[in-house]
């Protein structure tokens, strides 16, 4: 584990004070807690093998995937483990028949085993609050298929 943090940073899910046994030679291969959050979303192999400690990762920490599955687009990946995307819908106007372009922005945690781009589509599921404006967790990652500038572009998901 890296200690960069102020605080001594662990999976609270493995004890790491056991005591050793005498004529028993210990791994060097430390103890990692992780689980499959279910709903066919696989887990990354970052997850599994890496050596990060984020207690709001539905992989590896203590937060539970239900609700609502959401797609969007990257916009903004400047904020420590935590990103933005914009969801594109049409709004239907009665009077004129037509619709019009809207969107929405969205705060979404994601886990150290993610890199997204910007302009890369991400799978996001619903959990409990883990801040004033995250409720999301972000699942899947889909690289990059927009070229130019991914706030000008209207995709539909």
């Amino acid at each position: 584990m890296d200690q960069t943090e102020k605080a001594f940073q662990k999976q609270d899910a493995v004890f790491i004070g056991s005591k050793r046994l005498l004529g028993k030679k210990s791994s060097k291969r430390s103890m990692r807690y992780w689980r499959n959050v279910g709903l066919s979303f696989a887990t990354p192999k970052e997850a599994k093998e890496g050596n990060y400690v984020d207690k709001k990762c539905p992989f590896t920490g203590n937060v539970s995937i239900r609700g609502k599955i959401l797609k969007g687009m990257v916009v903004s990946t400047k904020m420590k483990r935590t990103i933005i995307i914009r969801r594109n819908y049409l709004h239907y106007i009665k009077k004129f028949n037509r619709f019009e372009k809207r969107h929405s922005n969205m705060a979404v945690h994601c886990s150290p085993c993610f890199e997204p781009k910007e302009g890369d589509i991400v799978t996001v599921g619903q959990c409990r609050p883990l801040s004033k404006t995250v409720r999301f967790n972000v699942l899947k990652v889909e690289k990059n298929q927009i070229f130019g500038n991914p706030r000008k572009v209207f995709m539909l998901f």
